[in-house]
């Protein structure tokens, strides 16, 4: 079975990608299965972590990647596809080559912009970096 892993963060490129896998699925000679992953970016403010229990923050990260999963899980769902999805905290880009990788995927598919703050940018930096660093092809859809 060919694995991909599709990175979502909730935005609609990511929700893009998540169509795309679906429609090319039947290209290839093998079945295929999703990694489907969200990774949250690590809370650092100390004025936060003063606020809130690590408990609280934890809670933050599942609710925030549950959410930004909804979407992309139902869609594979509908499309019969098998799927296992995770939640990671760390570096965005790291972590997205580094799952990759220990799964064994063939390839990374994600959108080229997200959710972050600078969406002026051609190519967000996230998909930029997971360019640079990911061990197997990357596609971009915008």
């Amino acid at each position: 079975m060919r694995k991909i892993l599709i990175a979502v963060d909730g935005s609609e490129n990511s929700l893009r990608a998540v169509r795309h896998v679906i429609a090319e699925k039947d290209i290839y000679r093998d079945p295929l299965s999703a990694v489907l992953i969200n990774v949250q970016a690590p809370v650092v403010s100390g004025a936060v972590k003063t606020f809130l229990s690590p408990d609280q923050i934890e809670n933050y990260y599942r609710e925030e990647g549950e959410a930004a999963l909804a979407s992309a899980r139902d869609l594979l769902a509908a499309a019969g596809m098998l799927a296992e999805h995770r939640i990671l905290v760390g570096d965005v880009a790291q972590t997205i080559a580094r799952v990759a990788k220990e799964k064994g995927c063939a390839q990374i598919v994600m959108g080229t912009r997200g959710l972050g703050a600078v969406s002026g940018m051609l190519l967000g930096s996230v998909a930029a970096k997971v360019l640079h660093i990911a061990e197997v092809p990357v596609v971009l859809l915008k």
